[in-house]
């Protein structure tokens, strides 16, 4: 915290800035200040000519700035360093990337002899799709791209949120095949998500849905975070990280370096 008292003005001015931003804040206002004076002192006196009788310069007195214009220029300059200083850091900061896994709505088992890749979704599953998308999208996590397993339970998920959240009919949407079988096999999902998230990310996409199975997607959760992450049905694990590049998030964030955000369920508060 960052208290001073201008000498312009009665009234205290606080900023929450570190000792070298501080230090920045005072360099700025004090240039500033200095050209606010040069150009006073310069037009403080204006020349209009020469006397004809003594050849002498003549000049004409400008009427003095008021304080209150003083104090409002000064308090204008230190407002416009700070305002410098706070971009200056929000530029150097990485933007943060956010990941969401999500595994499919609960799927029917009411007709045995389809095979397990063609099993739809259950009404209940239907139900939870809708009300999980309704959250996704009141806590602001809208997907940019979406990679989902080509599985019909994963695709009807897909469709259904797209029907309740325009913002996930809007983003860019790829059928993984490989999502399907990676997922039955033990320590390989994490590792296969980074791989195609890296593949079809671009720098301006910050959050990406990942729609998969289990028991592949809440392994890749656990991984990446740190974290026991179970997924049940139609549940969301939010995961953020900083970086530049998907690449960089990946890389600066490792396996264990993801922040776990929150985990949305159907029957959850978040």
């Amino acid at each position: 915290m960052f208290n001073f008292m201008s000498p312009f003005s009665d009234q205290a001015i606080i900023f929450n800035f570190t000792s070298i931003q501080r230090k920045t804040i005072w360099q700025i206002a004090a240039q500033r200040f200095q050209i606010l004076k040069s150009e006073m002192n310069a037009s403080a006196t204006v020349g209009v000519g020469t006397c004809l009788s003594t050849s002498k310069p003549l000049s004409i007195g400008l009427t003095p700035v008021p304080i209150c214009l003083l104090r409002r220029r000064r308090r204008c300059l230190m407002i416009g360093a700070e305002t410098e200083v706070e971009l200056a850091a929000s530029e150097a900061q990485p933007a943060s990337r956010r990941l969401i896994l999500l595994r499919h709505a609960k799927s029917s088992w009411q007709h045995p002899s389809l095979r397990d890749h063609d099993r739809p979704l259950s009404k209940t599953g239907r139900v939870d799709a809708v009300t999980v998308s309704r959250k996704l999208q009141r806590m602001g996590w809208i997907p940019q791209l979406i990679l989902c397993s080509d599985a019909l339970r994963t695709r009807e998920t897909l469709n259904i949120m797209q029907e309740e959240a325009r913002g996930f009919l809007e983003a860019e949407v790829h059928f993984i095949s490989s999502y399907y079988s990676i997922a039955a096999m033990d320590g390989q999902t994490a590792e296969h998500l980074q791989r195609t998230i890296c593949h079809y990310s671009r720098d301006e996409l910050f959050t990406i849905m990942c729609m998969g199975h289990n028991r592949g997607w809440e392994e890749a959760a656990s991984m990446f975070t740190g974290a026991s992450v179970e997924l049940k049905t139609c549940n969301a694990a939010l995961l953020e990280a900083p970086g530049k590049s998907w690449e960089e998030a990946f890389a600066v964030a490792g396996y264990g370096g993801w922040k776990l955000q929150g985990i949305v369920t159907p029957s959850s508060n978040l």
